[in-house]
């Protein structure tokens, strides 16, 4: 069977018409105009901005966790002992939250056991603030991160609607199609950005959680130690 050679031009250009682009990030953002970029760049600020407060905070708290599982026993043998000093410089050394709010005990051994516990627990408040330090940011990019994006999502599709009332004639779906996706861009770029952030924000404070459930534990044995003297014979 002969085919038309009308039918194989039209085969042709039918073939050359479904061709499909492979259409990269970098050419999304440049359709997506000077305000889909803008949108962009405030978006990978924050996120780096997140990955630097992760970071910072990660080491700090993980420097701030590494303490000597044996600390609280060698204060209770200066305690009994009555080697004050010696305990005081042992808080000292270990430099740690723990220690430092047993050292403000330590100092005020002799007052009464409320005063005690209420100058570690003021000095345990600010070891906390100083360990949770930045973290709310992170909070803050998570839940900002998406509505930033959806912001550029709903802008670029007014943008999009607009160049579509504008053009006369037949629209091209291509020219809708197109809009969309360069709008759609901004949406996963801060969802991206925003769940990396609420990931991290958790994370950190699961470590926080832990690190001063450590403090409580070892201010709670400090207190009975000085509540509960054990005499030595």
């Amino acid at each position: 069977m002969i085919q038309d050679p009308i039918d194989t031009v039209n085969l042709a250009q039918q073939a050359v018409t479904t061709t499909t682009r492979e259409v990269s990030v970098y050419d999304m953002l440049a359709e997506g105009g000077i305000f889909g970029m803008i949108v962009i760049a405030i978006l990978f600020i924050l996120f780096v901005a997140a990955v630097y407060i992760f970071v910072e905070r990660f080491l700090t708290i993980r420097k701030l966790g590494d303490s000597d599982k044996n600390f609280i026993y060698h204060i209770r043998d200066f305690v009994y002992d009555n080697k004050i000093e010696s305990a005081v410089d042992l808080c000292k050394r270990e430099d740690t939250p723990e220690s430092r709010m047993i050292q403000k005990g330590l100092l005020r051994i002799g007052r009464p056991l409320k005063e005690i516990s209420d100058a570690i627990e003021n000095t345990g408040k600010l070891e906390i603030f100083r360990m949770e330090a930045n973290i709310n940011y992170l909070a803050t990019i998570a839940g900002a991160a998406p509505m930033i994006g959806f912001l550029g999502t709903v802008i670029g599709m007014i943008m999009a609607f607009a160049e579509i009332a504008n053009t006369e004639g037949q629209v091209d779906p291509k020219l809708l199609s197109s809009g969309i996706y360069v709008a759609m861009l901004t949406t996963a770029a801060g969802l991206i950005v925003g769940i990396a952030a609420y990931l991290f924000y958790n994370y950190l404070v699961m470590k926080v959680d832990k690190t001063v459930h450590r403090m409580e534990t070892s201010v709670t044995d400090f207190l009975d130690l000085l509540n509960k003297p054990v005499v030595k014979s």
